[in-house]
């Protein structure tokens, strides 16, 4: 029997944090080391993912582009205010879901909202690897620590890192199974600035008593608004006819790509 999937969850309850960027990149970068790649997107309200993977078919049917395609569903909820049953019924059409990608898929990436919803939560607790992208900011940083203002120390975690913390325990009682937390820092300034610095320490503190890694995540570059009309990612600039010249920018930002790729699964690429 061969190996389940490995499952790999974007996770934030706070929106604008590039979710949704990151997950497409990641989807692309793992079919470009020869992985076949499930995603789910559980975002139903923006589905911000699922327009990305649109784009991406279009665009290439379009323009006659041999561009790779995940094997891509969107899961939307019945509606919270259904009742128990229809609730109980979204959450095991998802964990169907994800079991039959898990089985014909070599890595499974899901897409969650900017909130607590009661599937991004079943999304949560099968993630192998959970990446949780973070706007280089103070603000950001508020969903995961409570910051006292007067001393700039972290007073306790804050409500997603509890969710993340109590999932990690449920889930090594379900099965035995364990999550790797990867925090990636987006949107880095160059500059040396204070608010820069204070991050540096606030989450390198913050990873030592919650349990996540801390890595170097996208830069802010204004291409990837134009690459999502597309459906296009930096690793598909290479291609003659998609319309963007690839400028030394991209080339740069294209190793950040690989170097969070390397950090979500590192070791041997996927068979």
């Amino acid at each position: 029997m061969s190996k389940p999937g490995h499952v790999i969850v974007l996770g934030n309850e706070k929106g604008g944090t590039g979710k949704s960027t990151v997950a497409m990149h990641v989807i692309v970068g793992l079919m470009d080391r020869g992985a076949k790649v499930g995603s789910i997107d559980l975002d139903a309200r923006q589905a911000t993912l699922s327009r990305y993977v649109d784009n991406r078919r279009l665009h290439a049917g379009k323009h006659g582009l041999a561009l790779e395609l995940p094997v891509h569903e969107a899961v939307l909820p019945t509606g919270q205010d259904q009742g128990e049953d229809a609730r109980q019924k979204d959450v095991t059409r998802l964990e169907t879901l994800i079991a039959d990608l898990r089985r014909t898929c070599d890595v499974v990436v899901i897409d969650t909202p900017g909130s607590d919803h009661y599937l991004s939560r079943i999304g949560h607790s099968h993630a192998d690897t959970l990446l949780t992208p973070l706007n280089d900011s103070l603000v950001d940083l508020d969903v995961l620590a409570k910051v006292d203002p007067e001393t700039m120390r972290i007073r306790s975690p804050s409500h997603y890192a509890e969710m993340v913390w109590d999932i990690k325990k449920r889930k090594a009682l379900r099965d035995g199974g364990s999550m790797q937390w990867i925090v990636s820092r987006n949107r880095l300034s160059h500059l040396d600035a204070r608010n820069k610095r204070d991050m540096d320490r606030l989450l390198n503190e913050l990873a030592k008593r919650v349990g996540f890694r801390l890595v170097a995540g996208l830069g802010e570059r204004v291409v990837y608004r134009e690459l999502f009309l597309k459906g296009l990612t930096l690793l598909d600039l290479r291609q003659e006819g998609t319309g963007i010249a690839l400028s030394m920018s991209h080339v740069a930002a294209r190793q950040e790509l690989r170097s969070l790729i390397d950090a979500i699964l590192p070791g041997d690429p996927p068979p």
